[in-house]
């Protein structure tokens, strides 16, 4: 390819608190409009804001996570601007004196690491939400909910290091891991506690120089995130093989056409007159809070993987995908923790547990299936009760009942036949019904005796022993 794509992401984390960052309005989702709100978030005449520590806390775990330094001094601006939904008139941000400072993410990709660094972290308060009046039917209505207006956030700015659409969504997907695992914030992309801004240019291969760039607002899934950026590239290499030029601008992404269209001119740093706060004071940050800070750190995604693959011997694959939440890492856990079987209880987890609960669109927490339950499962394929394809016919009916798997197998008859006799009469009588290809399998072809093998295991409803069927029915032929 002759152009290059370049790429760096805001995303804006909801903090895990009980109340906004300038009032004791509650931030609990999905009240009623405009419930969570008082004079301060509302911005009535007179009130002052009070900062919520908590959040600050917070903060400043997800700039350590995220390898961060801390600036000792930082301070709240002013961040002017019109909207419906900001009663303010301005948004309460920080600017020129950020909380955290030249961090990285690091992500693999084809087997490759990459660090992506960190341009900054910062705390602000989030606005409202505008719900348009096609939704209510009312047509050419909006309505304002100003639950989410001073919800605290931090803003991650990468920084123009990310290639690829690909490279975009490992970046996000380790990230939100990071955030979950410092118990930063939820992560919940449908209820917009995580959101991400797209900014993409691109250039010659070759090129040193950035070209026009873009901003794509409010993506709130990784897989809309990819595409946007996809798109957005081959937009932009369109005008410039056209011998136009790419225009500065704040875009939309239309998730069903799979489109960006322009939402308005890019705003730069002084259209926003952003000037210091003058209700909060500036905020020092000792050494010795960083540090405290810093020893209350949990394991992270990356120190978590690496341990998984020294001590449980697990290919990095595997690794990366039990550690992709802190649910699923501790459930896998648990689960060897009863059982030591690391390899055999990763295939399980990755295979049969997240398909089903994909398949539900749930979290592993709400499994039907818990730790205890897999492993009683698991030792009845190693006591030869169950086979192993029994075991996972069992598995779907454990997740849909939450029963156990020893309630299945027994009402349903489901227990393996390691009866040699028993398994010896199927076999003799389907050597009887299939004798032309007990012939071609004597004259070489040894394909039929998998035919034959199939034929046994069908009659014994696949509840024979396949090591034994096996066994029986070359004593037999032989």
């Amino acid at each position: 390819m002759n152009y290059e794509m370049v790429i760096g992401l805001e995303v804006h984390a909801q903090l895990k608190t009980q109340s906004k960052i300038f009032c004791s309005c509650s931030t609990e989702f999905g009240k009623p409009p405009n419930e969570n709100t008082c004079p301060v978030c509302l911005g009535m005449p007179g009130v002052l804001p009070v900062f919520n520590k908590k959040a600050l806390q917070l903060a400043m775990r997800a700039c350590l996570s995220t390898n961060c330094r801390i600036s000792p001094m930082n301070r709240f601006a002013r961040k002017n601007y019109f909207y419906p939904d900001l009663p303010k008139g301005y948004q309460i941000s920080q600017f020129e004196l950020p909380l955290g400072l030249d961090g990285y993410v690091s992500i693999r990709i084809n087997g490759t690491k990459k660090k992506i660094g960190l341009t900054r972290i910062h705390m602000e308060e989030d606005a409202g939400k505008l719900i348009h009046g096609e939704n209510l039917g009312s047509p050419g209505k909006s309505y304002v909910d100003f639950n989410r207006t001073g919800v605290p956030l931090v803003e991650i700015v990468s920084e123009p290091d990310l290639r690829s659409g690909e490279e975009a969504r490992e970046y996000l997907t380790q990230l939100k891991s990071i955030l979950d695992y410092a118990e930063v914030s939820d992560c919940n992309m449908e209820e917009g506690s995580l959101r991400c801004d797209a900014n993409v240019s691109v250039r010659k291969t070759g090129q040193k120089e950035f070209g026009i760039r873009t901003e794509t607002k409010n993506l709130n899934s990784f897989r809309f995130v990819q595409r946007a950026i996809e798109y957005e590239f081959d937009r932009q290499i369109k005008i410039l093989e056209q011998g136009d030029s790419v225009v500065q601008e704040t875009r939309l992404y239309d998730s069903n056409k799979g489109v960006t269209f322009t939402m308005r001119s890019k705003e730069e740093a002084h259209d926003y007159r952003y000037f210091p706060e003058p209700d909060l004071v500036p905020i020092e940050i000792s050494d010795e809070w960083v540090k405290e800070t810093m020893d209350g750190l949990p394991e992270l995604p990356e120190q978590k993987r690496e341990r998984f693959v020294q001590h449980y011997k697990i290919p990095e694959y595997d690794a990366g995908v039990l550690t992709t939440s802190r649910e699923i890492a501790d459930y896998y856990e648990k689960s060897v923790s009863l059982y030591p079987e690391p390899k055999l209880i990763s295939n399980w987890i990755m295979g049969e547990l997240l398909r089903e609960l994909k398949n539900d669109g749930q979290k592993i927490s709400a499994s039907p299936v818990k730790p205890e339950g897999l492993v009683a499962l698991l030792k009845l394929i190693n006591e030869g009760t169950l086979s192993a394809k029994m075991a996972k016919t069992v598995f779907e009916e454990m997740y849909q009942s939450s029963k156990s798997a020893i309630e299945i197998v027994n009402q349903k008859g489901l227990a393996q036949i390691t009866d040699p006799t028993a398994i010896e009469n199927i076999v003799d009588e389907i050597l009887k019904l299939n004798t032309v290809q007990v012939e071609q399998y004597k004259n070489g072809k040894e394909k039929v005796f998998g035919f034959l093998v199939g034929q046994i295991m069908k009659q014994s409803k696949g509840q024979a022993d396949p090591a034994l069927v096996n066994k029986l029915l070359k004593d037999r032929i032989n």
